[in-house]
């Protein structure tokens, strides 16, 4: 750990939240990406016993994932509540969550980079004018050199700070919208760190309508590529039907099959859910991460 990131860590800021204790790194550097903050969640149960181990869940788009304040709309998924009361109804193993903030460069270290390669030029020029409306920067593809910071950065920071289960088994991935996409492409790119994925309202069709389906075919020809083996990894789907969600389900069926054909079995470690009513927000995401924690984390 360089001297920066060491002095920030023994500053770190550490408050109570309504249940477990929530701590937040500031500006946590990287030397693959934009340095951001990072927040991590321990349940009450890290402070009971100072032997136990804990599996881990790692979630983007960290601002909205426990605090009102930094999230969207004022509406955070309350994944630590959540969390919390699970842990007490031993519907859940106790976990720690770790959600790392996004930067603007988001949609660019969200997409699956190695997808690309599967896009025409047609296709790659109207990405650059997705890069140019965002005012991004840099135009090059980032989720690669994102998932290194959050294997070869993040995550041992944690695993050597807290008590964990280090395991892939007992590491999983979360994200909604473009973080799904990014929760899918770590579980092939990094089958051996993480066991474990929840892609939440998934944004297959990338250019926020269905009137080019060409970008979701390039994500799904990768994953048939390089889907992990079903023997030891699960993969959670869902998607709602209002707003920019009704899109989605005319893609997830294909990914769907994809699954069958690579032997995942529905019911056991894959689940593909649908929620009538629900939109693409905060709110919607935070009234079913009770269902997303069972499957990932189930007693």
């Amino acid at each position: 750990m360089n001297k920066l990131l060491f002095f920030t860590a023994i500053m770190l800021t550490t408050a109570l939240h309504s249940q477990g204790k929530l701590v937040k790194i500031d500006n946590f550097e990287s030397k693959y990406v934009k340095a951001r903050n990072v927040e991590i969640w321990l349940p009450d149960e890290y402070f009971t016993d100072n032997k136990q181990k804990f599996p881990v869940l790692y979630m983007h788009d960290g601002q909205n994932v426990f605090n009102p304040e930094t999230a969207m709309g004022n509406i955070a998924w309350e994944a630590d509540n959540t969390a919390q009361k699970l842990i007490k109804d031993k519907k859940i193993k106790p976990v720690i969550i770790v959600a790392s903030w996004c930067t603007d460069r988001r949609f660019f270290e969200y997409y699956p980079e190695k997808a690309a390669k599967n896009l025409s030029g047609e296709d790659k020029a109207a990405m650059e004018k997705v890069r140019i409306q965002m005012g991004v920067v840099q135009s090059d593809y980032m989720a690669d050199e994102y998932l290194k910071f959050l294997t070869t950065e993040l995550k041992p920071y944690i695993d050597k700070n807290y008590r964990t289960l280090t395991d892939a088994a007992n590491t999983a991935i979360c994200g909604s919208s473009m973080g799904g996409l990014i929760s899918l492409y770590a579980i092939c790119e990094y089958p051996r760190i993480f066991g474990k994925a929840a892609c939440v309202s998934t944004h297959w069709p990338i250019l926020f309508d269905n009137s080019n389906m060409n970008f979701s075919e390039a994500i799904r020809k990768y994953v048939a590529e390089n889907l992990p083996s079903p023997k030891n990894h699960s993969i959670y789907f869902d998607f709602g039907t209002e707003t920019l969600d009704e899109l989605y389900e005319i893609h997830q069926v294909k990914v769907d099959d994809i699954m069958k054909d690579k032997g995942y079995t529905k019911g056991k470690n894959w689940v593909t859910r649908k929620f009538e009513g629900a939109a693409h927000n905060e709110k919607s995401w935070q009234q079913r991460m009770d269902v997303i924690l069972e499957f990932l984390f189930k007693q």
